[in-house]
């Protein structure tokens, strides 16, 4: 099969456009969505100049998303004074995983030449993921503790990289799940916090000084066309599932949209389309509802409704066993 703009073999096939294209029509095609979502959403501010620029820290792991997202990033922002890119790579303590992902991210950051800081688990907290997982100390999904302890690094290190935003590698099957999880379970007040928090325009948020602003510009890109970008560009991704994922709800909800859009294709851009419009008018609604002031963590400084952060009570419990 041909490339529809060009006579040049077609290396994928989307469904849900009807598009065949070559390696080098796609991969602009993907560049230009990326670039698309991150003017639409006002990611980079009128008001950015060389003396006063943006930090965006991007949120590294080595996976095919975030190293996609580092790429294009650097492919677009690279020699703009206006920005200033770090990487930020968290090192989880996962044998024979974590450090070949984290080879790959040295590679990148350093084909790249920008900034790039790595933390982890050990350092911070005195505790590898292979040693929580055998304690369990909760009963817990690893993906539970490890998401406590790795949001509270990605943004107690962004703050102190003095970030303007957080980026993450978020795939269009990613967001979809989150919107259709947050759907199932009937929480609109986590449908408002998630377009305040990382899916809304910068311009129509809800101002906050306690978290670092979160930006996905992969959110309109699809996780198979993700992984082809990588292959295509020889990115030094280390594409392998981590040992320890378990997050069953969103392994079923993943099951379901896959069908869903192998029958339905352009389901999962549908859904999204729906749920940013309906986010927005949500987030009006019930922005603020129930909202509760934030303290600082007793033991650790973080921002936290009770006197303890769930991350130090967690720790207290591994640290217990």
């Amino acid at each position: 099969m041909e490339c529809d703009k060009c006579s040049r073999d077609a290396v994928m096939h989307a469904a849900y456009s009807g598009a065949h294209l070559c390696d080098e029509h796609f991969c602009a095609s993907v560049e230009k969505r990326v670039r698309r979502r991150i003017r639409e959403d006002n990611m980079l501010p009128r008001d950015a100049t060389p003396e006063d620029p943006q930090t965006w820290v991007i949120g590294l792991s080595g996976g095919k998303d975030s190293v996609v997202l580092t790429h294009i990033l650097d492919e677009t922002f690279g020699r703009d004074p206006r920005i200033e890119l770090v990487a930020l790579t968290i090192h989880e303590g996962i044998e024979g995983y974590r450090d070949k992902s984290v080879d790959a991210c040295v590679e990148l950051a350093d084909d790249l030449d920008i900034r790039h800081e790595v933390v982890s688990y050990q350092e911070e907290f005195g505790v590898q993921m292979d040693d929580v997982v055998e304690k369990d100390p909760e009963n817990m999904a690893a993906c539970a503790y490890c998401g406590v302890f790795r949001r509270d690094l990605l943004e107690r290190f962004a703050d102190e990289l003095d970030a303007d935003k957080l980026f993450t590698g978020h795939n269009l099957d990613d967001e979809a799940q989150t919107a259709l999880m947050n759907f199932f379970e009937g929480d609109l007040r986590q449908v408002a916090k998630h377009f305040d928090a990382s899916i809304g325009d910068f311009e129509k948020r809800r101002k906050s000084s306690d978290f670092i602003p979160r930006a996905k510009p992969l959110r309109d890109v699809p996780e198979k066309e993700v992984a082809l970008y990588a292959h295509l560009k020889d990115l030094p991704a280390h594409i392998t599932e981590c040992p320890h994922s378990s997050e069953a709800y969103r392994g079923e909800i993943q099951q379901l949209l896959l069908k869903l859009e192998e029958n339905h294709p352009g389901t999962r851009h549908s859904i999204m389309a729906g749920y940013e419009e309906l986010a927005e008018l949500v987030a009006d609604e019930y922005r603020g509802d129930g909202q509760v002031d934030l303290n600082e963590c007793e033991r650790c400084g973080s921002k936290t409704a009770s006197d303890v952060c769930r991350k130090c009570r967690l720790l207290e419990s591994i640290e217990a066993v």
